[in-house]
């Protein structure tokens, strides 16, 4: 590694990433707008196949793939460009964790093709959110959700392959670097102090509880963060409870356990509802929407449930109502996550209906099986944790009223 600039107290530093071999004219180009808006450049080269002098690298391949316990010449030997990729992006993580943690980096900006890209998207997974993260890239416009995941990272379409300079790449990477810059300047106007803050799980099947939890908790001056239960929805507030984000959850839709389950699109994979408990944050939680499994149009859902109860929740949405074996298997796997939890927990069961369509006369009302899920979770929970029960739908007022009182009575503790 060369010696980086010593950063001064009022510069920004972009940490620079990609293939210095096969694109070199590209982010030399870069490198000379970046530093055209009075930023500090660390660069990284994920290129297996040489470098460039065009301007200093701070960290050369072979740095990056001895990050991920590989050897650069044992890579390029091999001829295997998956494995190559898979390295230099898990050795670029480990870097830029470094120098996060040293308080080196403001932003991150890289560009590039398939190899590039993914590359670029894997490195970015330990930065934390609020610190900017962008890419041009070649795949922009395509599902990258999967490499993605639950980072706030900007994706700016490269119109034009990543090989050489042109009148379009000149532009867009000329964009590129001030919009970085620009999303690493921004001031946040923190206008007032609150009580803490709150995260909330939400489902169109359960909005009128949180709407009702959000308005009292901000009435009491808390910060509350809602998050959708569709998979990623699920994973970005587990993700951001383990940054520490939050003072305590309010998780009221853990329908993603359901997804999971069944196998459905909605499915936040086997860590859903395990942050709060490894924080030991205070955490109140409802079995909502458990009732259901998300799948796409009627004809997406799996063969092996075609004959089961589904319900057209949108031309594009189709749920399936979860029988007995299912809610028991659920009931069970709610509980045993949340024995493991470090802090205060409450379970709170809303007897007549754990979704908006499962009230009395719902589509997918069936007390006998959601008993059945109640059940489950009182047979498996730890004695130390709360369970209340209450007579009412997940909807109702004073379903939604309970849980805030009881999540305020375990924040004063």
């Amino acid at each position: 590694m060369q010696n980086m600039k010593t950063k001064s107290s009022h510069s920004k530093t972009v940490v620079m990433l990609g293939c210095f071999d096969t694109k070199n004219e590209d982010f030399t180009y870069l490198h000379s707008c970046l530093l055209a808006q009075g930023v500090e450049v660390i660069s990284i080269n994920t290129g297996v196949l040489g470098t460039t002098d065009n301007f200093q690298v701070d960290f050369e391949a072979e740095e990056v793939a001895a990050a991920a316990r590989a050897e650069l010449s044992k890579l390029r030997q091999a001829g295997d460009r998956g494995q190559a990729i898979k390295k230099m992006g898990e050795g670029a993580s480990k870097i830029i964790a470094k120098l996060i943690s040293k308080g080196k980096v403001d932003g991150v900006i890289a560009m590039g093709g398939g190899g590039g890209t993914y590359m670029a998207l894997a490195a970015m997974q330990v930065i934390p959110i609020g610190i900017p993260k962008f890419c041009l890239s070649t795949l922009a416009t395509k599902d990258l959700s999967r490499q993605i995941g639950d980072k706030d990272i900007t994706l700016m379409p490269s119109i034009v392959d990543v090989a050489g300079l042109n009148s379009i790449s000149r532009i867009l990477i000329s964009q590129a670097a001030g919009a970085i810059c620009g999303m690493m300047k921004s001031v946040v106007n923190h206008q007032h102090q609150t009580s803490g803050s709150i995260a909330i799980s939400i489902f169109g099947n359960t909005t009128p509880c949180v709407d009702r939890c959000s308005e009292i908790l901000k009435n009491k001056g808390f910060d509350v963060l809602t998050f959708h239960a569709v998979g990623v929805g699920g994973k970005t507030m587990e993700s951001l409870i383990l940054d520490g984000c939050f003072d305590a959850v309010l998780d009221i839709t853990t329908t993603e356990l359901a997804d999971d389950l069944c196998d459905g699109i909605c499915s936040a994979g086997p860590e859903r509802l395990t942050a709060a408990s490894k924080m030991g944050i205070p955490q109140v939680v409802a079995p909502g929407c458990l009732d259901m499994v998300n799948y796409g149009a009627m004809d997406s859902v799996p063969d092996r449930y075609k004959s089961r109860l589904l319900y057209s929740w949108a031309p594009d949405v189709t749920l399936m109502r979860t029988n007995a074996e299912e809610n028991g298997i659920l009931g069970k796997t709610l509980a045993q996550k949340l024995n493991e939890s470090t802090g205060e927990v409450a379970i709170l069961l809303p007897l007549k209906g754990i979704s908006q369509v499962s009230v009395e006369g719902g589509v997918f009302y069936d007390p006998d099986v959601d008993q059945v899920l109640f059940d489950a979770i009182k047979e498996n929970v730890n004695p130390s944790i709360v369970i209340k029960e209450l007579d009412t739908n997940i909807n109702d007022s004073v379903f939604a009223e309970s849980l805030v009182e009881t999540l305020l009575k375990m924040i004063k503790k």
